[in-house]
């Protein structure tokens, strides 16, 4: 592993001045800080947003040749491609290390807003208690105040999501520095997709499990007259194929991103074609 550079080490490139050692700093820092925050204010999103309303996938198709497994994706699953899409480029950009960080500031923001979300709802408010439970009272549709609804919604989601996340989000960048060694740093496509498709099977099928056996959150999506099997495969499925989906669609802003933020940042082209003294190679560890 490279030592991490000092900020002034830059490649150069035709046509492209040197930038100071203070703007170079600057340029790599601010970039680092819009994946670093894109990628974080992503999962907060999804944590809040959770599990809250599942979609639909299989609308255009009930009732038609039998089909009666749920084809669905909780509305917190939207955001969550682009947070592979952060740690990849964080990942080709300035190191498997920073992106490690990242991925467990991340966690530790799970923790956060738990703990956030329990001290809302433990603190005396101005609803109705329910003498006999201590719990808010229910209104005419047995509904609770909307805060410990979304607050029973995301407590559920992020059990499901923590320990899935931080597997799955590891696994990616184990995997992703694993194919850039493998291709001697070539093949963008093949480290892009190749990590973020097995750590998204990983991600899925452990947030199904875990959503249905330990919170029971699937409940009004799973049949419980019907076989289980079946159903958890389908909804396990159905997110995949989702999430591989929007894996392939950021394969070209990824690839076309890293090429011209690598210019942008004075590091070594991703391809690895043109040669580089050994302390501009560094820069691939990151800019510390």
């Amino acid at each position: 592993m490279h030592a991490e550079p000092f900020p002034s080490q830059q490649h150069a490139y035709d046509g492209l001045p040197a930038l100071s050692e203070a703007a170079l700093h600057q340029r790599r820092e601010r970039v680092f800080l819009v994946f670093a925050g894109i990628f974080l204010g992503s999962l907060a999103m999804l944590n809040i947003l959770g599990i809250t309303r599942f979609l639909n996938l299989a609308w255009f198709i009930e009732g038609s040749a039998g089909w009666k497994y749920p084809l669905a994706v909780a509305v917190g699953v939207l955001p969550y491609p682009i947070t592979f899409l952060c740690t990849d480029f964080i990942s080709e950009l300035y190191g498997r290390k920073r992106a490690n960080w990242v991925v467990i500031i991340g966690f530790v923001l799970n923790l956060w807003v738990i703990a956030v979300l329990w001290v809302g709802g433990v603190w005396p408010g101005f609803e109705t208690i329910d003498p006999e439970t201590g719990a808010p009272l229910r209104d005419a549709a047995e509904r609770l105040p909307v805060f410990f609804e979304v607050r029973a919604f995301a407590f559920g989601a992020v059990a499901a999501s923590m320990i899935a996340y931080l597997v799955a989000q590891l696994v990616d960048v184990q995997v992703f520095h694993f194919w850039k060694k493998v291709t001697n740093g070539k093949h963008l496509w093949l480290r892009n997709n190749g990590s973020t498709l097995i750590s998204q099977l990983v991600d899925t099928t452990a947030v199904i499990c875990i959503t249905h056996f330990f919170t029971n959150g699937l409940e009004g999506i799973v049949d419980a007259d019907e076989a289980l099997a079946p159903q958890l495969t389908a909804l396990i499925a159905t997110g995949y194929v989702f999430k591989v989906l929007m894996a392939a669609f950021d394969t070209l802003p990824f690839y076309a991103g890293s090429y011209w933020l690598a210019r942008f940042l004075r590091l070594p082209p991703p391809s690895g074609a043109a040669p580089h003294p050994p302390a501009a190679a560094a820069v691939e560890a990151g800019v510390g």
